[in-house]
Formats: C-alpha cells, structure tokens, sequence
C-alpha cells in the first residue's frame, strides 16, 4: 500500500471521536498546530486511549522516545500515579518550550520534564528505570529501542510504539530505510521472549508489548 492507504474507516473513527466529551481546549490548540507543522501527533482517538493506558496502570514514570511538542505526553500526564512524571525528549528547544506552555496551561506542568536531545542517547545515559516508555522516533531507527527498552523499563513496564503498520506499507515488503526500520523492529519485537506484545489496529497501528 502507498503512503495514503487507509487503515481504519474514517467515518468509523468520526463516529467514535463524535462519542468522546471534550477534554481541555489545550489539545484543540496543539491539534491546530500540527496541521500547520511538520510534526505529527498521534490524535485524539490514540491520545485518549494513552490517557485509559495510565488509568488503568498508574505509572509513575513515563519516558517519551520523540515528543515534539508534548501532544501525546499530555494525554499520558492525565492519569499519572502520585507524584509521576513524563520525560519528554525533542531536537528542538522551541518543542521543549511550546510543551511547557501547553503543560501549563491544562495545569500538568509538574508532571513535565523535556530534555533536549536525541532520544536514544538519552534513555541510554539515563540513571534511572522507567514504568513505560513511549517510541514515536525516526522510524529507520526503531529497531535499536527494543533492546534498549528492555534494559531500561521495570518488570512489567510497557513499551508502546506509534505507527507498527506504517500506513500500510508494511505489506509491500520493503523499500525505503524507514519502512525497513519498522518491519524490523516489528519481527524484533514478536521474537523477543522477553515481551508479550500485541498490535491495536488504531490509527496508524499502536503496539503495546509488556516486559515479562
């Protein structure tokens, strides 16, 4: 399939989105943003299933592998165990610094800590264990936050990935780096012992893989 291909029924996806109250207009603003950004976001449909992930397990520690400007670590934040935190990485001081003000204003910026930085290096520098850990990096690169993951989540922490289906073009086999990146990361992931995963046809494709 092409970049375009359709993965779930977008008339499906309206309806469901028409069920959801609204949140807080901060998200409404971030939404905005990317439409007019080369950042992309994972949505509101995944943002609040993120948001029911932390409902359901409380961490108290969330490390994000390529935030932009804090979307989908918000929808994490919501829900976070007493006195948790999100570390959120991006290349860009100025991500770093839109996210501090969104986190400000939807009354979460205690929850925020954004390093600046590749994502990567900083999970790999990093001195502490983390509850779950969120992967939206370069997709050429995915294949390496699998053993990294596992290093560094606790028992029974969760790595969930964004875009495992990759528009559809996991089923043409191949082709560009970043395709080969997510095929490989996703036979890494279903082979390792150490995780039970399983894929969410939701959106762009979101695994969940829990470190046994």
């Amino acid at each position: 399939m092409d970049e375009g291909a359709i993965i779930t029924n977008p008339e499906i996806e309206d309806y469901i989105l028409s069920l959801y109250p609204r949140v807080h207009e901060v998200f409404y603003e971030m939404e905005k943003r990317a439409e007019g950004s080369d950042v992309k976001i994972v949505g509101p449909l995944v943002g609040r299933f993120f948001s029911q992930i932390c409902l359901l397990r409380r961490p108290q520690s969330i490390f994000e592998m390529g935030s932009g400007f804090g979307y989908s670590a918000l929808w994490f934040s919501l829900f976070l165990g007493d006195g948790g935190v999100v570390t959120c990485t991006d290349w860009l001081e100025e991500n770093a610094e839109a996210a501090r003000g969104y986190f400000t204003r939807a009354g979460q910026i205690r929850k925020l800590r954004f390093v600046c930085g590749d994502a990567l290096e900083v999970l790999a520098n990093s001195d502490r264990k983390f509850d779950m850990i969120f992967n939206d990096i370069d997709k050429e690169n995915y294949p390496q936050v699998i053993e990294l993951a596992r290093e560094s989540l606790n028992p029974g922490g969760m790595l969930i990935t964004d875009n495992v289906l990759w528009g559809g073009r996991v089923l043409g086999g191949g082709g560009s780096e970043s395709t080969e990146g997510v095929l490989e990361f996703n036979r890494l992931l279903f082979s390792d012992p150490e995780f039970f995963s399983t894929v969410v046809p939701l959106r762009d494709g979101v695994a969940l893989s829990v470190r046994i």
